[in-house]
């Protein structure tokens, strides 16, 4: 069994002298995902930041006999680390663990002498960009395996799977899973580094993950802009039909979803998990967020405003086209409105259908006859865990309650993990552990993004705990 005290030296040893620095390195990088930088392959910071992660990983596994650190690289797509580690022992298993290198862009408003490629350490904190989604996530999937290896305990085969285009959608991914098919075999345990935890004083494991549809809602009124004086009052403004529009998806007053297509039944557990865990939270449920003075959530109520955020449909407007700035905005009636929309939907839900729907519901009878086109650009189911294994469900409260002190804590994300859908899909008996620091004001897609050392380090000694409760059940069952 690990020795917590032991590991927890180990691993503030091995991030102080050797992670940090090299996440610094990282953070200088603007390896911005494909979906945000169209000529990637020739600014070259995708192959940059895969550079500096394979030399760290073959530096670190230099004296694990067996281990291998290959680069796949499948034509005109983004590259993929694949580490593979034997087991250790006669230990029976097959783990895979996932984290992502690419990141978001730049975003406005970081704080002053910091920015997206400055790194800086402040108050247990390391700030800049991917430093917490998902730079850190190799570092401590290897971390955990070094871990056990320093305390000569045995754990299964570990692969270790790195990909550079999670932040575009993984659509790169399908075809590197499928190439790297025969080397990954059949995984009884995945370990995800790239999810949130509700603060930084437990351990948080994420029990189901939201799919999404997502697509652009374009209303035509006119072949040209004319002037307002002229045709308001005669010809419809674009903006109000396609207020109409989304008034058929959306209650305006409360926010429900009203396509009964994009609901589904919540599990009772996932009901009660989410009791406690907005118990757990309290009012940090809600005061995480960057609120404007005066403004409140949408509920009073800490678990109705969790069940919200995981388990029912939502609607986000994240952008606009058509409408000029105000500064360029002239008395004229616009020929059209276009708005992206980001519609969140309960995990397990089938996308596909629920993308038909809205299409269907959007597009029907429109309003005085405009053109309205509804062009699904994503539609992506989300994913709720099967039931622990007890002998999950107990190594994850015995090393989280030794890691952190309170019990793990249980709760669905709102956002979603293409991978994991698709591994539950491929490895339907396999056991997940979901996991990740990306608590409060980490600000992961925005200003100031952080990666909280004390939290990771302490991840990472939980993992190597369950790496270590796994190998010993595989050792179980070849002596069976």
């Amino acid at each position: 069994m690990t020795d917590f005290a032991r590991a927890s030296r180990f691993v503030d040893q091995l991030w102080d002298a050797d992670v940090v620095p090299a996440l610094v390195d990282y953070i200088r990088i603007p390896a911005k995902s494909p979906a945000f930088d169209a000529d990637w392959a020739a600014n070259g910071h995708l192959e940059t930041a895969t550079a500096l992660y394979e030399g760290w990983a073959r530096k670190s596994l230099a004296d694990t006999p067996g281990a291998t650190v290959d680069v796949i690289r499948l034509e005109g797509r983004t590259p993929v680390i694949f580490i593979d580690i034997p087991a250790s022992g006669e230990v029976a298993g097959n783990v895979l663990m996932y984290g992502h290198l690419d990141k978001q862009p730049e975003m406005t408003g970081w704080s002053e002498g910091m920015g997206p490629w400055i790194p800086v350490i402040r108050d247990d904190k390391l700030y800049g960009r991917g430093s917490a989604d998902d730079g850190y996530a190799m570092f401590g999937a290897l971390t955990a395996v070094l871990t056990l290896r320093e305390q000569g305990l045995p754990h299964a085969r570990c692969a270790i799977l790195i990909e550079a285009c999670e932040e575009s959608g993984s659509f790169d991914l399908p075809a590197y899973i499928e190439h790297l098919r025969p080397r990954i075999g059949a995984p009884d345990l995945f370990v995800v580094l790239d999810s949130g935890c509700g603060n930084y004083d437990q351990l948080w494991v994420t029990t189901s993950l939201r799919g999404m549809v997502g697509g652009t809602l374009s209303v035509a009124v006119l072949e040209e802009g004319v002037h307002s004086g002229d045709a308001s009052g005669v010809v419809p403004s674009s903006f109000r039909i396609a207020r109409q529009l989304l008034s058929r998806l959306e209650d305006p007053e409360t926010g429900r979803i009203l396509v009964e297509e994009c609901w589904a039944e919540i599990p009772e557990q996932r009901t009660d998990q989410a009791r406690r865990a907005a118990a757990a939270l309290g009012d940090a449920v809600w005061s995480k967020f960057p609120w404007v003075e005066g403004m409140r959530p949408v509920d009073e109520d800490g678990g109705e405003l969790v069940l919200n955020r995981t388990w029912r449909p939502q609607l986000a407007v994240t952008g606009a086209d058509g409408i000029p700035s105000i500064a360029n905005a002239g008395n004229v009636l616009r020929p059209g409105t276009a708005l992206k929309l980001s519609l969140r939907l309960p995990p397990a839900l089938d996308a596909e259908q629920a993308a038909a729907r809205v299409k269907e519901v959007l597009e029907a009878d429109p309003p005085y006859g405009a053109a309205v086109r509804f062009e699904v650009k994503d539609a992506n189911t989300g994913w709720n865990a099967q039931q622990l294994a007890p002998w999950l469900e107990e190594s994850l409260d015995r090393a989280g309650r030794a890691a952190f002190g309170p019990p793990p804590a249980f709760m669905g994300e709102g956002g979603s993990i293409p991978l994991i859908t698709m591994l539950g899909q491929m490895f339907p008996t396999a056991q997940f552990l979901v996991t990740g620091v990306l608590g409060p004001h980490s600000n992961a897609h925005g200003p100031d993004e952080f990666l909280h050392l004390p939290t990771v380090k302490k991840v990472c000694t939980v993992v190597a705990a369950v790496l270590g409760d796994h190998a010993a059940q595989g050792a179980g069952r070849l002596a069976a």
